[in-house]
């Protein structure tokens, strides 16, 4: 039996991992939607947004994979280019990506919102839940707050990707980033 009908924004495939089945599992009608219009170059988009598929067939779930023009993440981080990791431009990207997922989920009968990016360790969780929330509220939905990262739930997602072979990144995806690739620690629980 089902909640509800659940949009599960994702940013990649390794960060679904564990978030997507969870919910699934708690009774949601769980959809994925792959954002990707803040990925760079385009062939890393096509790698991800494969590693999506991948994932959508693995777990038995449906995922829509949204073709958003590279233009409009451009111009909503426009002027914030030489901003540092996590500062204002990935404010403005999770806007960008929760307010396109909040639309496509209301357009298309959804009536919750949740998103992966809290399973980072390198992501701001209040800034993300409080954007999602005001997102979802925006168009109508029901925001899903989690923070995916707690009980080694990114370590868990590393796991689960390698043992899926789900192509693996070293950056967040954005043209910006390329320049300082983290190392990513799977024990950062925080």
């Amino acid at each position: 039996m089902t909640h509800s009908k659940l949009l599960l924004h994702i940013c990649c495939a390794p960060d679904a991992t564990i978030p997507w089945p969870e919910l699934i599992g708690e009774g949601y009608d769980a959809i994925g939607y792959f954002y990707g219009g803040n990925i760079h170059p385009r062939e890393e988009y096509e790698k991800r947004a494969e590693a999506v598929k991948i994932l959508s067939d693995n777990i038995g779930a449906p995922v829509h994979i949204a073709d958003v023009p590279a233009a409009d993440w451009i111009a909503a981080v426009h002027g914030f280019e030489n901003e540092p990791e996590g500062g204002a431009r990935c404010a403005k990207c999770f806007r960008l990506q929760l307010d396109t997922a909040a639309t496509y989920a209301a357009a298309n009968g959804f009536t919750h919102l949740s998103t992966t990016l809290t399973i980072s360790p390198h992501k701001n969780i209040v800034l993300i839940n409080e954007t999602g929330a005001e997102s979802a509220k925006n168009h109508g939905l029901i925001w899903v707050a989690r923070i995916w990262r707690k009980n080694n739930g990114f370590k868990r997602s590393v796991d689960a990707s390698r043992a899926m072979g789900l192509y693996r990144q070293n950056y967040c995806g954005c043209i910006f980033s390329i320049r300082v690739p983290r190392e990513v620690d799977a024990n950062d629980d925080q």
